[in-house]
């Protein structure tokens, strides 16, 4: 392992329920109401890629940045309110990993101005190399481009890399980029199939950095 590189919905901060739940909302102002066998389907993907799928699907005359946009500012507020917290062991890694001298990036669906608000409120930002968006990518996840970019901006390898994700979407783009994964079995990101990862365990702290 040459690099390290997390998702941040279900793997840093527990916002995947949060996230349905909002996004639930924006659908109901126009008589859209989706199951939660549905929201597995999109978990991980990046949030305008979503809405543009509903979109599409249901002829919205709506904006899928816009949604996107506004699903992301009721989110801020709903970790401001709630006083939200770093899922447990989550800090302890990323200091494990910095004292091991391992570079660090989060690869995150999440839009950019939500990711270095997330970090600045964890107060983890410094410890990143990189913050990367799938919103500023042509393919969101389950496309590997956002595990290759991040690499790239790492200049690491993508097989020197480990990717820690709590998602099937997520698990699949980070083994098409050829990457190690190791799979979070989160189980606020709801029943998600993580058999692609290299390995999965049920607690942030099952991660031993010195077997990666």
């Amino acid at each position: 392992m040459k690099a390290f590189i997390f998702d941040m919905d279900g793997v840093i901060i527990d916002t995947e329920p949060v996230h349905n739940e909002i996004v639930r909302g924006i659908l109901a102002k126009d008589n859209i109401f989706v199951t939660d066998e549905e929201f597995r389907k999109f978990t991980g993907m990046a949030s305008t890629a979503v809405f543009d799928i509903f979109i599409k699907q249901y002829n919205l005359p709506h904006n899928a940045q816009q949604m996107s946009q506004d699903q992301m500012t009721t989110l801020k507020e709903y970790i401001v309110k709630h006083q939200m917290k770093p899922i447990d062991g989550i800090v302890p890694l990323i200091k494990n990993l910095h004292k091991a001298g391992i570079p660090m990036a989060i690869a995150s669906s999440s839009r950019p101005d939500v990711i270095k608000f997330v970090a600045d409120f964890f107060n983890i930002t410094d410890y990143f190399k990189v913050l990367i968006s799938g919103e500023d990518l042509p393919h969101s996840k389950p496309a590997p481009d956002i595990y290759l970019q991040t690499a790239q901006k790492l200049n690491v390898a993508p097989a020197d890399c480990v990717v820690l994700e709590d998602s099937i979407n997520g698990t699949i783009a980070a083994k098409s980029a050829g990457m190690y994964c190791i799979g979070f079995a989160n189980p606020n990101s709801g029943n998600q199939d993580l058999s692609r990862a290299d390995i999965i365990v049920n607690k942030i702290t099952d991660i031993d950095i010195s077997k990666l």
